[in-house]
């Protein structure tokens, strides 16, 4: 865990596909880190687990069973099309998860999740050196933050 004075910011990992997942923790931290935030990981199996980890965390925080509170969120995963439906659910079930919770709660949230047709798109994608999407969202979760303080959240 890395923390500053910044923000605290959860990042959310699926590990399904890990050399994915890995840039784009990469980008997310470098981001992150360039803004001065202090970030926690959770890893997860799937994108499909993501939504309950940001649920568990706001959940704790109305138990008071913890001091642990987090300024934003940044989701990161992958899927990608294969022979079945199963891409597709996964990312809807995730997708809208984190939309739910995001309204629900007032949460400001970056979804790093792609969905890919191809392992090769999502490399692209997720190389922070290329298309960054996981410093992307990181950036966006940064965003929504002062977004919510400029409307008095």
């Amino acid at each position: 865990m890395s923390t500053t004075g910044g923000p605290r910011i959860l990042i959310v990992e699926a590990r399904f596909y890990e050399e994915i997942t890995d840039n784009l923790v990469r980008g997310a931290v470098q981001a992150l880190t360039a803004a001065g935030a202090g970030f926690k990981r959770i890893i997860v199996p799937g994108i499909i687990e993501t939504p309950a980890v940001i649920r568990y965390a706001v959940r704790s925080i109305e138990l008071r069973a913890t001091d642990h509170r987090y300024a934003g969120y940044v989701v990161l995963g992958c899927a990608i099309k294969g022979e079945t439906d199963h891409y597709e659910n996964a990312a809807r079930v995730a997708m809208d998860g984190i939309k739910d919770l995001t309204l629900q709660y007032s949460l400001a949230v970056g979804n790093g999740i792609l969905t890919c047709r191809t392992g090769e798109q999502a490399l692209v994608r997720s190389d922070p050196a290329g298309r960054d999407f996981g410093g992307q969202a990181a950036r966006a979760c940064l965003r929504m933050l002062d977004v919510k303080r400029e409307m008095g959240l």
